[in-house]
């Protein structure tokens, strides 16, 4: 999202017809990320909560937790929210497994995968425990990523498709690139991996493959690795696509999904709402519904791909230069 959407964004949301100031109590909310600090999404949060009524300090206050990599400060996380005086968890990403452990509190998750088969929540429509939310995972977008691909370079025939098999609905959307990409007469080539100590030999097949293209699904593990995966594409001349703008930024030719910062602010929408006592219960997990496309036009240069990329520069969203 381009920085003036976002401002826009944050004022329109200060007009919003019903927003109230929020109780004069102080509430205590629990960030808890795997990020390296800082966790860039905190900030999106931060804005949706003040465009809510919240002050920090006032009305507010944040305890921040981060263990990227580290199991067993996730662990000590969850006793301290057993014992302490906590009145809503915000877990970003993959701190969302450790936090299954909570059960008296509510929480709300960002998550790029699907919270029903990571046993979250009973249904998107009726949550029906203590967790609710947003996914990015859109089986939908799954689909339009392989027609961008083939709108842009009409001749490409083989598809690398690489994803890690411990993100929950990585099956759902392997399943639907597959589909989609048969219907267009191409010959998707998966190279699975499970987590990150699997992608080394991931890539090493996927370098051996004769692919004319590359598409990596979104998730964690990729996006710790994305300037990697953008490099690793650039070697092999590869087009690439992924599912957010944080790739294209690290390199990767083409990406097409939601805006994660976005996603973040709105989630203070129901932050609110729990502290004002709602029931996460109640509260349907929530899809992003607006999606960008981001080009890189210096990775294009290097691929020798200017022109075909010519042809959707229109319609992207964001353009790197």
């Amino acid at each position: 999202m381009k920085r003036r959407d976002f401002i826009a964004l944050v004022g329109a949301a200060m007009t919003w017809p019903g927003v109230a100031r929020p109780q004069k109590r102080l509430y205590r909310i629990l960030w808890v990320s795997t990020a390296s600090q800082p966790d860039p999404f905190l900030d999106g949060f931060r804005e949706g909560l003040r465009a809510r009524g919240y002050v920090e300090g006032t009305n507010v206050v944040f305890e921040l937790h981060y263990a990227p990599g580290n199991p067993a400060a996730l662990r000590e996380v969850v006793s301290q929210v057993r014992s302490g005086n906590i009145d809503l968890v915000v877990s970003s990403g993959p701190a969302t497994r450790a936090m299954k452990a909570v059960t008296d509190v509510p929480v709300l998750f960002a998550l790029s995968g699907d919270p029903v088969e990571l046993g979250l929540v009973k249904s998107f429509g009726q949550p029906g425990g203590n967790f609710t939310g947003s996914t990015f995972l859109s089986l939908e977008l799954a689909g339009k990523r392989v027609e961008l691909l083939k709108d842009t370079f009409p001749k490409l025939r083989t598809l690398a498709v690489l994803s890690n098999t411990d993100h929950p609905g990585e099956q759902s959307e392997w399943h639907t690139t597959q589909r989609a990409a048969q219907a267009l007469g191409l010959d998707p080539a998966y190279f699975p991996f499970f987590g990150g100590q699997e992608l080394d030999n991931a890539l090493t097949l996927a370098g051996d493959a004769p692919a004319d293209a590359m598409i990596v699904f979104p998730d964690p593990v990729t996006m710790v690795n994305r300037t990697r995966l953008a490099q690793f594409a650039l070697t092999h001349r590869l087009p690439s696509m992924f599912g957010w703008s944080e790739y294209c930024e690290a390199g990767g030719l083409l990406s097409y999904g939601a805006n994660q910062r976005a996603t973040y602010f709105a989630l203070a929408t129901y932050a609110d709402r729990i502290l004002r006592g709602e029931n996460p219960a109640d509260l349907p997990v929530e899809r992003p519904t607006r999606f960008e496309l981001a080009v890189n036009l210096k990775t294009a240069k290097a691929l020798g791909v200017e022109d075909a990329i010519s042809s959707i520069l229109f319609r992207a969203n964001m353009v790197i230069e």
